[in-house]
């Protein structure tokens, strides 16, 4: 068992006493079985005892397992002994199929308990009746520090950031610090580093928690403050927030509003997640699927995939004309025919690996204007060399294949200029699009299959006619 599996492992109960994950990561079936089986027979015992007590993750893991009905059922039966906080586990179609069933009484009793973070991850998707129905019923501290979050734009460091954190004065003593924590009870659960600010609450540093304990009681907390490292502007983008993080390799930053205010705190395990969404969603776009997820109904998944598809057909249709202007070439030459989507479809497996580079080397702002050219040198330098290699190899197969050395060495060439634009286009395209201010990871891979296809069927159809012309 890896170290993740024994932190996933439970404490042993009455009904089940293992790890509710197979070897593969997924829940067990028989743990499914059971939950499903307890769902159906109403068994609030063992539901309490072996589904409530999960851990937030797992929670979420098994409410994406297992069928709708019973996810409403379980969800229905568990009432407050339900964590909301497992909704932020979940995909957001199978969070709002939960929280359009559950009273808005419930909720709020639940969003009481929650990190503010937390919080707004599961208000920002409702509907805005609903919202201020669920806010207006909190405490006026509460719903202010929410409402305040909630104005920011989406996915920006504001509505990620926690309002929960340890401010004091400059003029107070490590003692009175101290002793401040020690009878406060709205503090965090856990917190390493206490802010200091002025009246205004403009940030003024930070003390690490295991200075204050090295510190005599009399020494004044100015004195031993540092100046706080990267504030993060609550409007900066999560993902500008996250690459921040992964830079200086800060485990947790204050949010400050424009006036240089502390408003909250990211940490990084809500930057860990703003990672890997980020990284799906750029992975996502590549394939052309949109926000997908795996909870959509037919009919959503349907139509994120069509646009982009549609784009598809219409590049295709293009590169259809190309090969309709070679068509008596072809006639008279069939292993054109055959060969011509080789050409083709190694150039669009070229240009899709240099887009990938420069996609993903653009979101992590690894390429910039500053070192554009010679990344495009090295990859012009990458297509020539490939389109060398690989035009000799099917040069000498197609010229064995067909006993005509003419139609190898056509091929040779076409190879070799397709991957040339396969490798300029992979990475021009996304520059380009990125320039103008489109998003690369949405639409480079429709621009790039067309260039590599419209100048595969052009070069390797185009030379075979101008050759067998004046031959």
């Amino acid at each position: 068992m890896t170290e993740l599996d024994e932190s996933r492992a439970k404490p042993q109960t009455d009904d089940v006493d293992e790890d509710i994950y197979a070897e593969n990561g997924s829940i067990r079936s028989d743990f499914l079985a059971m939950v499903g089986a307890a769902i159906a027979d109403r068994d609030l015992l063992f539901l309490r005892q072996n589904v409530a007590s999960l851990h937030e993750s797992e929670l979420g893991d098994l409410l994406e397992s297992i069928l709708p009905d019973q996810r409403l059922a379980l969800v229905k039966l568990l009432g407050n002994d339900f964590d909301l906080t497992a909704l932020t586990e979940v995909d957001e179609a199978i969070r709002l199929e939960i929280v359009d069933q559950m009273p808005n009484e419930q909720i709020a009793a639940a969003i009481g308990e929650l990190d503010s973070d937390d919080a707004v991850y599961i208000l920002e998707d409702l509907d805005q009746e609903d919202r201020e129905e669920i806010l207006a019923q909190l405490p006026f501290t509460e719903r202010v520090r929410l409402r305040r979050a909630l104005d920011y734009p989406e996915s920006s460091a504001g509505r990620r950031m926690q309002t929960e954190f340890v401010a004091v004065p400059p003029f107070w003593t490590v003692g009175q610090t101290i002793d401040y924590m020690r009878d406060e009870e709205d503090l965090p659960e856990s917190f390493t580093q206490i802010f200091v600010i002025d009246p205004t609450f403009k940030l003024l540093g930070i003390v690490d928690l295991d200075r204050i304990l090295r510190t005599k009681r009399q020494v004044k907390i100015e004195t031993i403050m540092r100046e706080t490292n990267y504030p993060i502007p609550a409007d900066m983008d999560q993902e500008e927030a996250a690459q921040l993080f992964e830079q200086y390799d800060l485990l947790s930053a204050a949010v400050v509003d424009e006036n240089g205010r502390l408003v909250g705190i990211l940490t990084i395990d809500d930057v860990v997640d703003v990672i890997q969404e980020e990284a799906e969603e750029d992975i996502m776009r590549l394939g052309g699927v949109g926000d997908e997820e795996l909870s959509d109904t037919i009919p959503e998944t349907s139509r994120s995939r069509v646009p982009w598809l549609l784009v598809n057909l219409l590049t295709a249709l293009l590169a259809a004309s190309v090969i309709s202007v070679f068509e008596a070439t072809i006639e008279q030459i069939v292993a054109l025919a055959v060969l011509m989507p080789i050409v083709a479809g190694m150039g669009g497996n070229a240009g899709s690996q240099t887009m990938t580079v420069t996609v993903r080397a653009l979101a992590t702002r690894n390429l910039d204007i500053y070192n554009a050219w010679r990344v495009v040198r090295r990859e012009a330098g990458v297509g020539l060399l490939n389109g060398i290699i690989f035009g000799i190899l099917i040069g000498i197969a197609a010229g064995l294949w067909f006993q005509d050395v003419n139609i190898g060495g056509i091929i040779a060439a076409a190879m070799l200029i397709n991957m040339m634009a396969a490798a300029l286009a992979g990475i021009m395209i996304p520059l380009l699009l990125d320039k103008v201010g489109a998003d690369p990871a949405v639409a480079s891979a429709v621009f790039v299959t067309t260039v590599t296809d419209v100048t595969g069927f052009f070069s390797f159809l185009g030379l075979a006619t101008w050759w067998f012309a004046i031959s």
